[in-house]
């Protein structure tokens, strides 16, 4: 794919809280490697776009909310690549656009409203046959990424020079990444996610499935099960999209000593959690903590 990417580097947390406790806190930066496609919305479009390619598809479709970095993402690859794109966004058009749909519209993305009645219908075959009639030949992607190519791409997240690390821990929005990680880690490590949507424990059953019907397929995996992973559903901060003031404040903080700007939908959310369960005791001395920033800093301004 002709991309220009970083190598996303890692980055050590100098916190107080995790000294005093023996543990050890890093950042993989993925928010780094592209200015626009960056984070794990590029792992999760990598092998979708090949396989459009191979199949000859010059158009691509998916689903997304008004401040979904995978819109984002794929406005901005798809111009970038020579494919042309159709983004169906939930629910009704709001004027003036934010600016994650104000990108996606300048990139040329064909921007189609639907009402949330049928946007709770988005893989349905149907409404797939009724878009691929209206649109014509189009390659789908599914929300988020969430699909076996979405899987894969996120096998390479972490990777095997990452073995150090005893929890990687990562915010959730489909879960995809968090499925892939899994598949991509040795025995002894295990893998926290932070759903940063309300009531997310339904989560667990999709990350199951993604996990199973990837390895039913024989698609590349170094493992042959996924390690223990988790999820922690106490840091959504009312939801996704939803943001407080405590929140907002722990964000700014956190840039200020750190250097890392977070981003409000996904990472920082994620982030705020893990520090907090520092505080808990949740985590052992010894431990060695890898956080995924998974990008998305657009989203910032909700």
């Amino acid at each position: 794919m002709p991309l220009n990417f970083v190598p996303p580097p890692t980055q050590k947390i100098d916190s107080e809280i995790a000294s005093s406790l023996g543990v050890e806190v890093y950042v993989l930066r993925l928010d780094l490697m592209h200015p626009w496609v960056n984070g794990n919305k590029w792992y999760k479009l990598k092998y979708n776009l090949a396989e459009a390619k191979e199949k000859g598809y010059t158009k691509l479709l998916t689903f997304g909310g008004a401040y979904s970095n995978h819109i984002f993402a794929t406005a901005a690859a798809g111009k970038l690549l020579g494919f042309a794109t159709i983004g169906v966004i939930r629910g009704e058009e709001t004027l003036p656009l934010n600016s994650t749909l104000s990108f996606a519209l300048q990139q040329g993305m064909q921007l189609v409203y639907v009402d949330r009645q049928t946007y709770r219908h988005k893989h349905s075959a149907e409404l797939h046959a009724d878009f691929k009639k209206r649109f014509g030949e189009v390659f789908i992607i599914p929300e988020g990424g969430s699909n076996l190519n979405g899987v894969r791409g996120c096998l390479e997240i972490v990777t095997a020079a990452m073995q150090v690390f005893d929890t990687v821990c990562v915010a959730c929005g489909t879960a995809t990444t968090l499925a892939g990680i899994t598949l991509s880690l040795n025995s002894k490590q295990r893998v926290l996610g932070f759903p940063v949507l309300k009531s997310g424990g339904f989560l667990a059953q999709d990350i199951d499935n993604l996990v199973q019907n990837y390895l039913a397929t024989g698609l590349p995996t170094p493992y042959t099960s996924p390690v223990p992973w988790e999820l922690i559903c106490d840091y959504h901060f009312g939801g996704y999209a939803k943001v407080k003031d405590e929140l907002l404040l722990f964000s700014q903080q956190f840039q200020q000593t750190h250097g890392i700007p977070l981003d409000y939908v996904y990472t920082a959310k994620m982030f705020y959690g893990v520090m907090d369960l520092l505080k808990q005791g949740y985590f052992c001395s010894g431990d060695r903590l890898l956080l995924i920033h998974t990008g998305g800093l657009q989203g910032n301004t909700i």
